[in-house]
């Protein structure tokens, strides 16, 4: 029997230093450098593209050679990508260094969630996995939060100070998983092959989907919910100073917009009576009141609009997420969360564009 409380606070600690660093406003940081938008535009697609093609593979890996493994794996990408763009001296190296982020992100997408479920099980706390769900979702939304208000102090150190702060960061984030205890619910067979292991688990994932239905329905319908609040932050950041906003309550607002998410994350936690409808069909029509409201031309409204986004978003988030690992199997639980991040940067793609042509017509 291990350290349940250990283990848990193990996992937050490494999601903050994952997430800690100056570089968070990697667009501003590359145009600061002289990269055109059009560079900077294809080095989000670049991003994408090795998302979408390692998301699913880092998912089976995770599944089949242990979830601790592959977050250690996902450090020491982000920390390769930030000496990559401390040295970067061209647009080809820049490049180089998101795809190495992107693959950062593809190892600790449904790792981290997979080893946290599956320790609460193994100690027969599995019923607190909402409370670890909704403390993750605060974690992301504060970070992204403070990525927002250190821009402008990045933007004055440099872009190499920036990068070598995440360096740091990840070094730290090392030592802490390294403390980590990986937990199999099903032991490991003599004759394991890893290629033949990775075939099976992704089989069978495909195979539970197929057979699941619901679990499909839901991931899909909550990636697709999650994908047009993500879309409405991001415009945000654009037509907000569109708006008349003022310089200076530019970073606080949309500091504000993500302490929504926080708030939402923790009050979904006292309505775990309700049934799952009622919390999609009211997160969804206040995402859908944010989108409208975005489009008053009031920095005001505009900011409560994305305010009650993200808070309804992470809260649906919390319970959908919560409901979905209750169902997946232990054996191909990270697999399956890849799936389900699959799935949202595919409809991401499909989106972007179009949310690019509605925000600007409307």
């Amino acid at each position: 029997m291990f350290n349940i409380k250990k283990q848990i606070n193990r996992l937050y600690a490494s999601s903050i230093f994952g997430q800690l660093s100056l570089s968070g406003a990697w667009v501003a940081i590359l145009a600061a450098r002289g990269f055109s938008l059009a560079q900077i535009g294809f080095a989000e697609t670049v991003f994408h593209i090795v998302s979408i093609l390692f998301e699913i593979p880092s998912g089976v890996l995770a599944d089949v050679l242990g979830r601790k493994k592959t977050l250690i794996i996902s450090a020491l990408m982000r920390m390769a990508g930030d000496i990559v763009m401390i040295f970067s001296n061209n647009f080809a190296l820049v490049c180089l260094s998101i795809g190495l982020h992107a693959l950062c992100y593809n190892f600790a997408s449904g790792s981290g969630d997979a080893l946290a479920y599956d320790s609460l099980k193994s100690v027969g706390q599995e019923e607190k996995f909402d409370r670890y769900a909704s403390s993750q979702l605060v974690i992301y939304r504060a970070c992204e939060g403070l990525s927002t208000l250190t821009a402008g102090f990045a933007l004055v150190l440099g872009y190499k100070i920036a990068y070598a702060t995440g360096v740091f960061a990840s070094c730290v984030q090392l030592a802490i998983l390294f403390g980590l205890v990986e937990v199999r619910i099903s032991p490991v067979e003599k004759d394991f092959n890893v290629w033949k292991e990775m075939l099976s688990c992704f089989k069978q994932s495909l195979f539970f989907l197929k057979e699941a239905r619901k679990a499909m329905l839901l991931m899909f319908t909550n990636s697709f919910v999650g994908a047009l609040d993500i879309l409405l932050l991001f415009f945000l950041q654009a037509k907000l100073p569109m708006a008349g906003i003022p310089e200076w309550v530019l970073g606080p607002a949309l500091l504000a917009t993500q302490a929504g998410g926080i708030i939402g994350a923790r009050l979904i936690l006292f309505a775990k009576k309700a049934r799952y409808r009622l919390i999609f069909a009211i997160s969804t029509a206040m995402i859908l009141a944010g989108i409208a409201i975005e489009h008053t031309g009031l920095y005001v409204l505009m900011t409560l609009g994305g305010f009650m986004a993200s808070m309804a978003d992470d809260a649906l988030q919390v319970r959908t997420n919560t409901r979905l690992q209750d169902m997946f199997p232990s054996e191909q639980r990270a697999t399956l969360i890849s799936i389900e991040s699959f799935t949202f940067s595919c409809i991401m793609i499909v989106l972007s564009p179009l949310a690019g042509l509605f925000f600007s017509w409307w």
